[in-house]
């Protein structure tokens, strides 16, 4: 009779920052999930019980065997900086391990370094980890193109604390709008002094105050009419779950590049 399948064994990177402090927690408390390595750049103090280890010596960390037999993890869960997470992406792909980012801010070559590792192994980046943020996106694909001409302005609001603006998600949100209005393509990054709305723009507004974990609203106007979608996170618990629901599924998956929405569309099979 066989025993009790193992748990999934989780590397943390970034263990004392905000997301990596919950993406621990969240592990800790989620049946058939270990975290089997947490590490951070500077030293630290256990977080939740789990020794926090060196960043620099994570590609040793993660090397060796996995699986029943094996101690090095079963998948990496990274929330830090564009430069770290391709240092760790490239660790990974070494190592043979698949990682889940959801940090942003990448530039071209940091998402090329970030691409290639997906070519040794599974990688999946998302810009936000919230199933309520995909559904958002959906719906903002459908508003969009069932309202041609519609004038459409973004605004985010995230804490006191982010550093990249806009969003990430703004990004992608923007990304989702482009994608089905060809005739919106000028991102205007506010509004100061003689500034009309000209053909094309779509206005995004990024606000930074307080600890407000994450809004993004998305503004629709037009024929005499408005519409306002938005999506707003209670706590950064929601992120860490959804973080830890994409890397279950993408354990054991082949090389490539994945994003959040694999992991829904799987539905009960994630």
């Amino acid at each position: 009779m066989s025993g009790p399948e193992p748990p999934l064994r989780v590397a943390v990177t970034g263990a004392g920052g905000r997301m990596g402090r919950e993406v621990i927690e969240a592990a800790i408390d989620r049946e058939g999930v270990a975290v089997a390595v947490a590490v951070n750049r500077s030293p630290m103090e256990p977080v939740a019980g789990v020794e926090v280890r060196d960043a620099a010596d994570l590609p040793e960390l993660i090397a060796g065997d996995r699986g029943e037999e094996g101690d090095a993890p079963d998948v990496l869960v990274d929330f830090t900086g564009p430069a770290s997470a391709v240092a760790y992406a490239e660790a990974c792909a070494d190592a043979g391990v698949p990682m889940v980012t959801g940090t942003t801010g990448f530039e071209g070559g940091q998402l090329d370094s970030l691409r290639a590792a997906g070519d040794a192994v599974p990688v999946l980046k998302a810009s936000n980890f919230a199933r309520g943020v995909a559904a958002l996106r959906r719906a903002v694909r459908e508003a969009a193109a069932a309202l041609p001409g519609y004038d459409v302005e973004l605004t985010e609001t995230h804490h006191n604390g982010k550093r990249d603006a806009p969003s990430g998600t703004a990004k992608s949100i923007l990304d989702d709008v482009e994608s089905v209005r060809d005739d919106l393509d000028r991102r205007v990054h506010g509004r100061e002094g003689d500034t009309p709305r000209e053909a094309g723009d779509i206005g995004v507004h990024a606000r930074r105050a307080g600890d407000v974990t994450g809004e993004h609203e998305v503004l629709f106007a037009g024929n005499r009419e408005s519409i306002e979608l938005t999506h707003r996170a209670g706590d950064r618990g929601v992120f860490a779950e959804g973080a830890l629901d994409a890397a279950v599924w993408l354990a054991g998956r082949d090389p490539g590049r994945y994003d959040f929405g694999d992991v829904l569309d799987a539905g009960d099979d994630a």
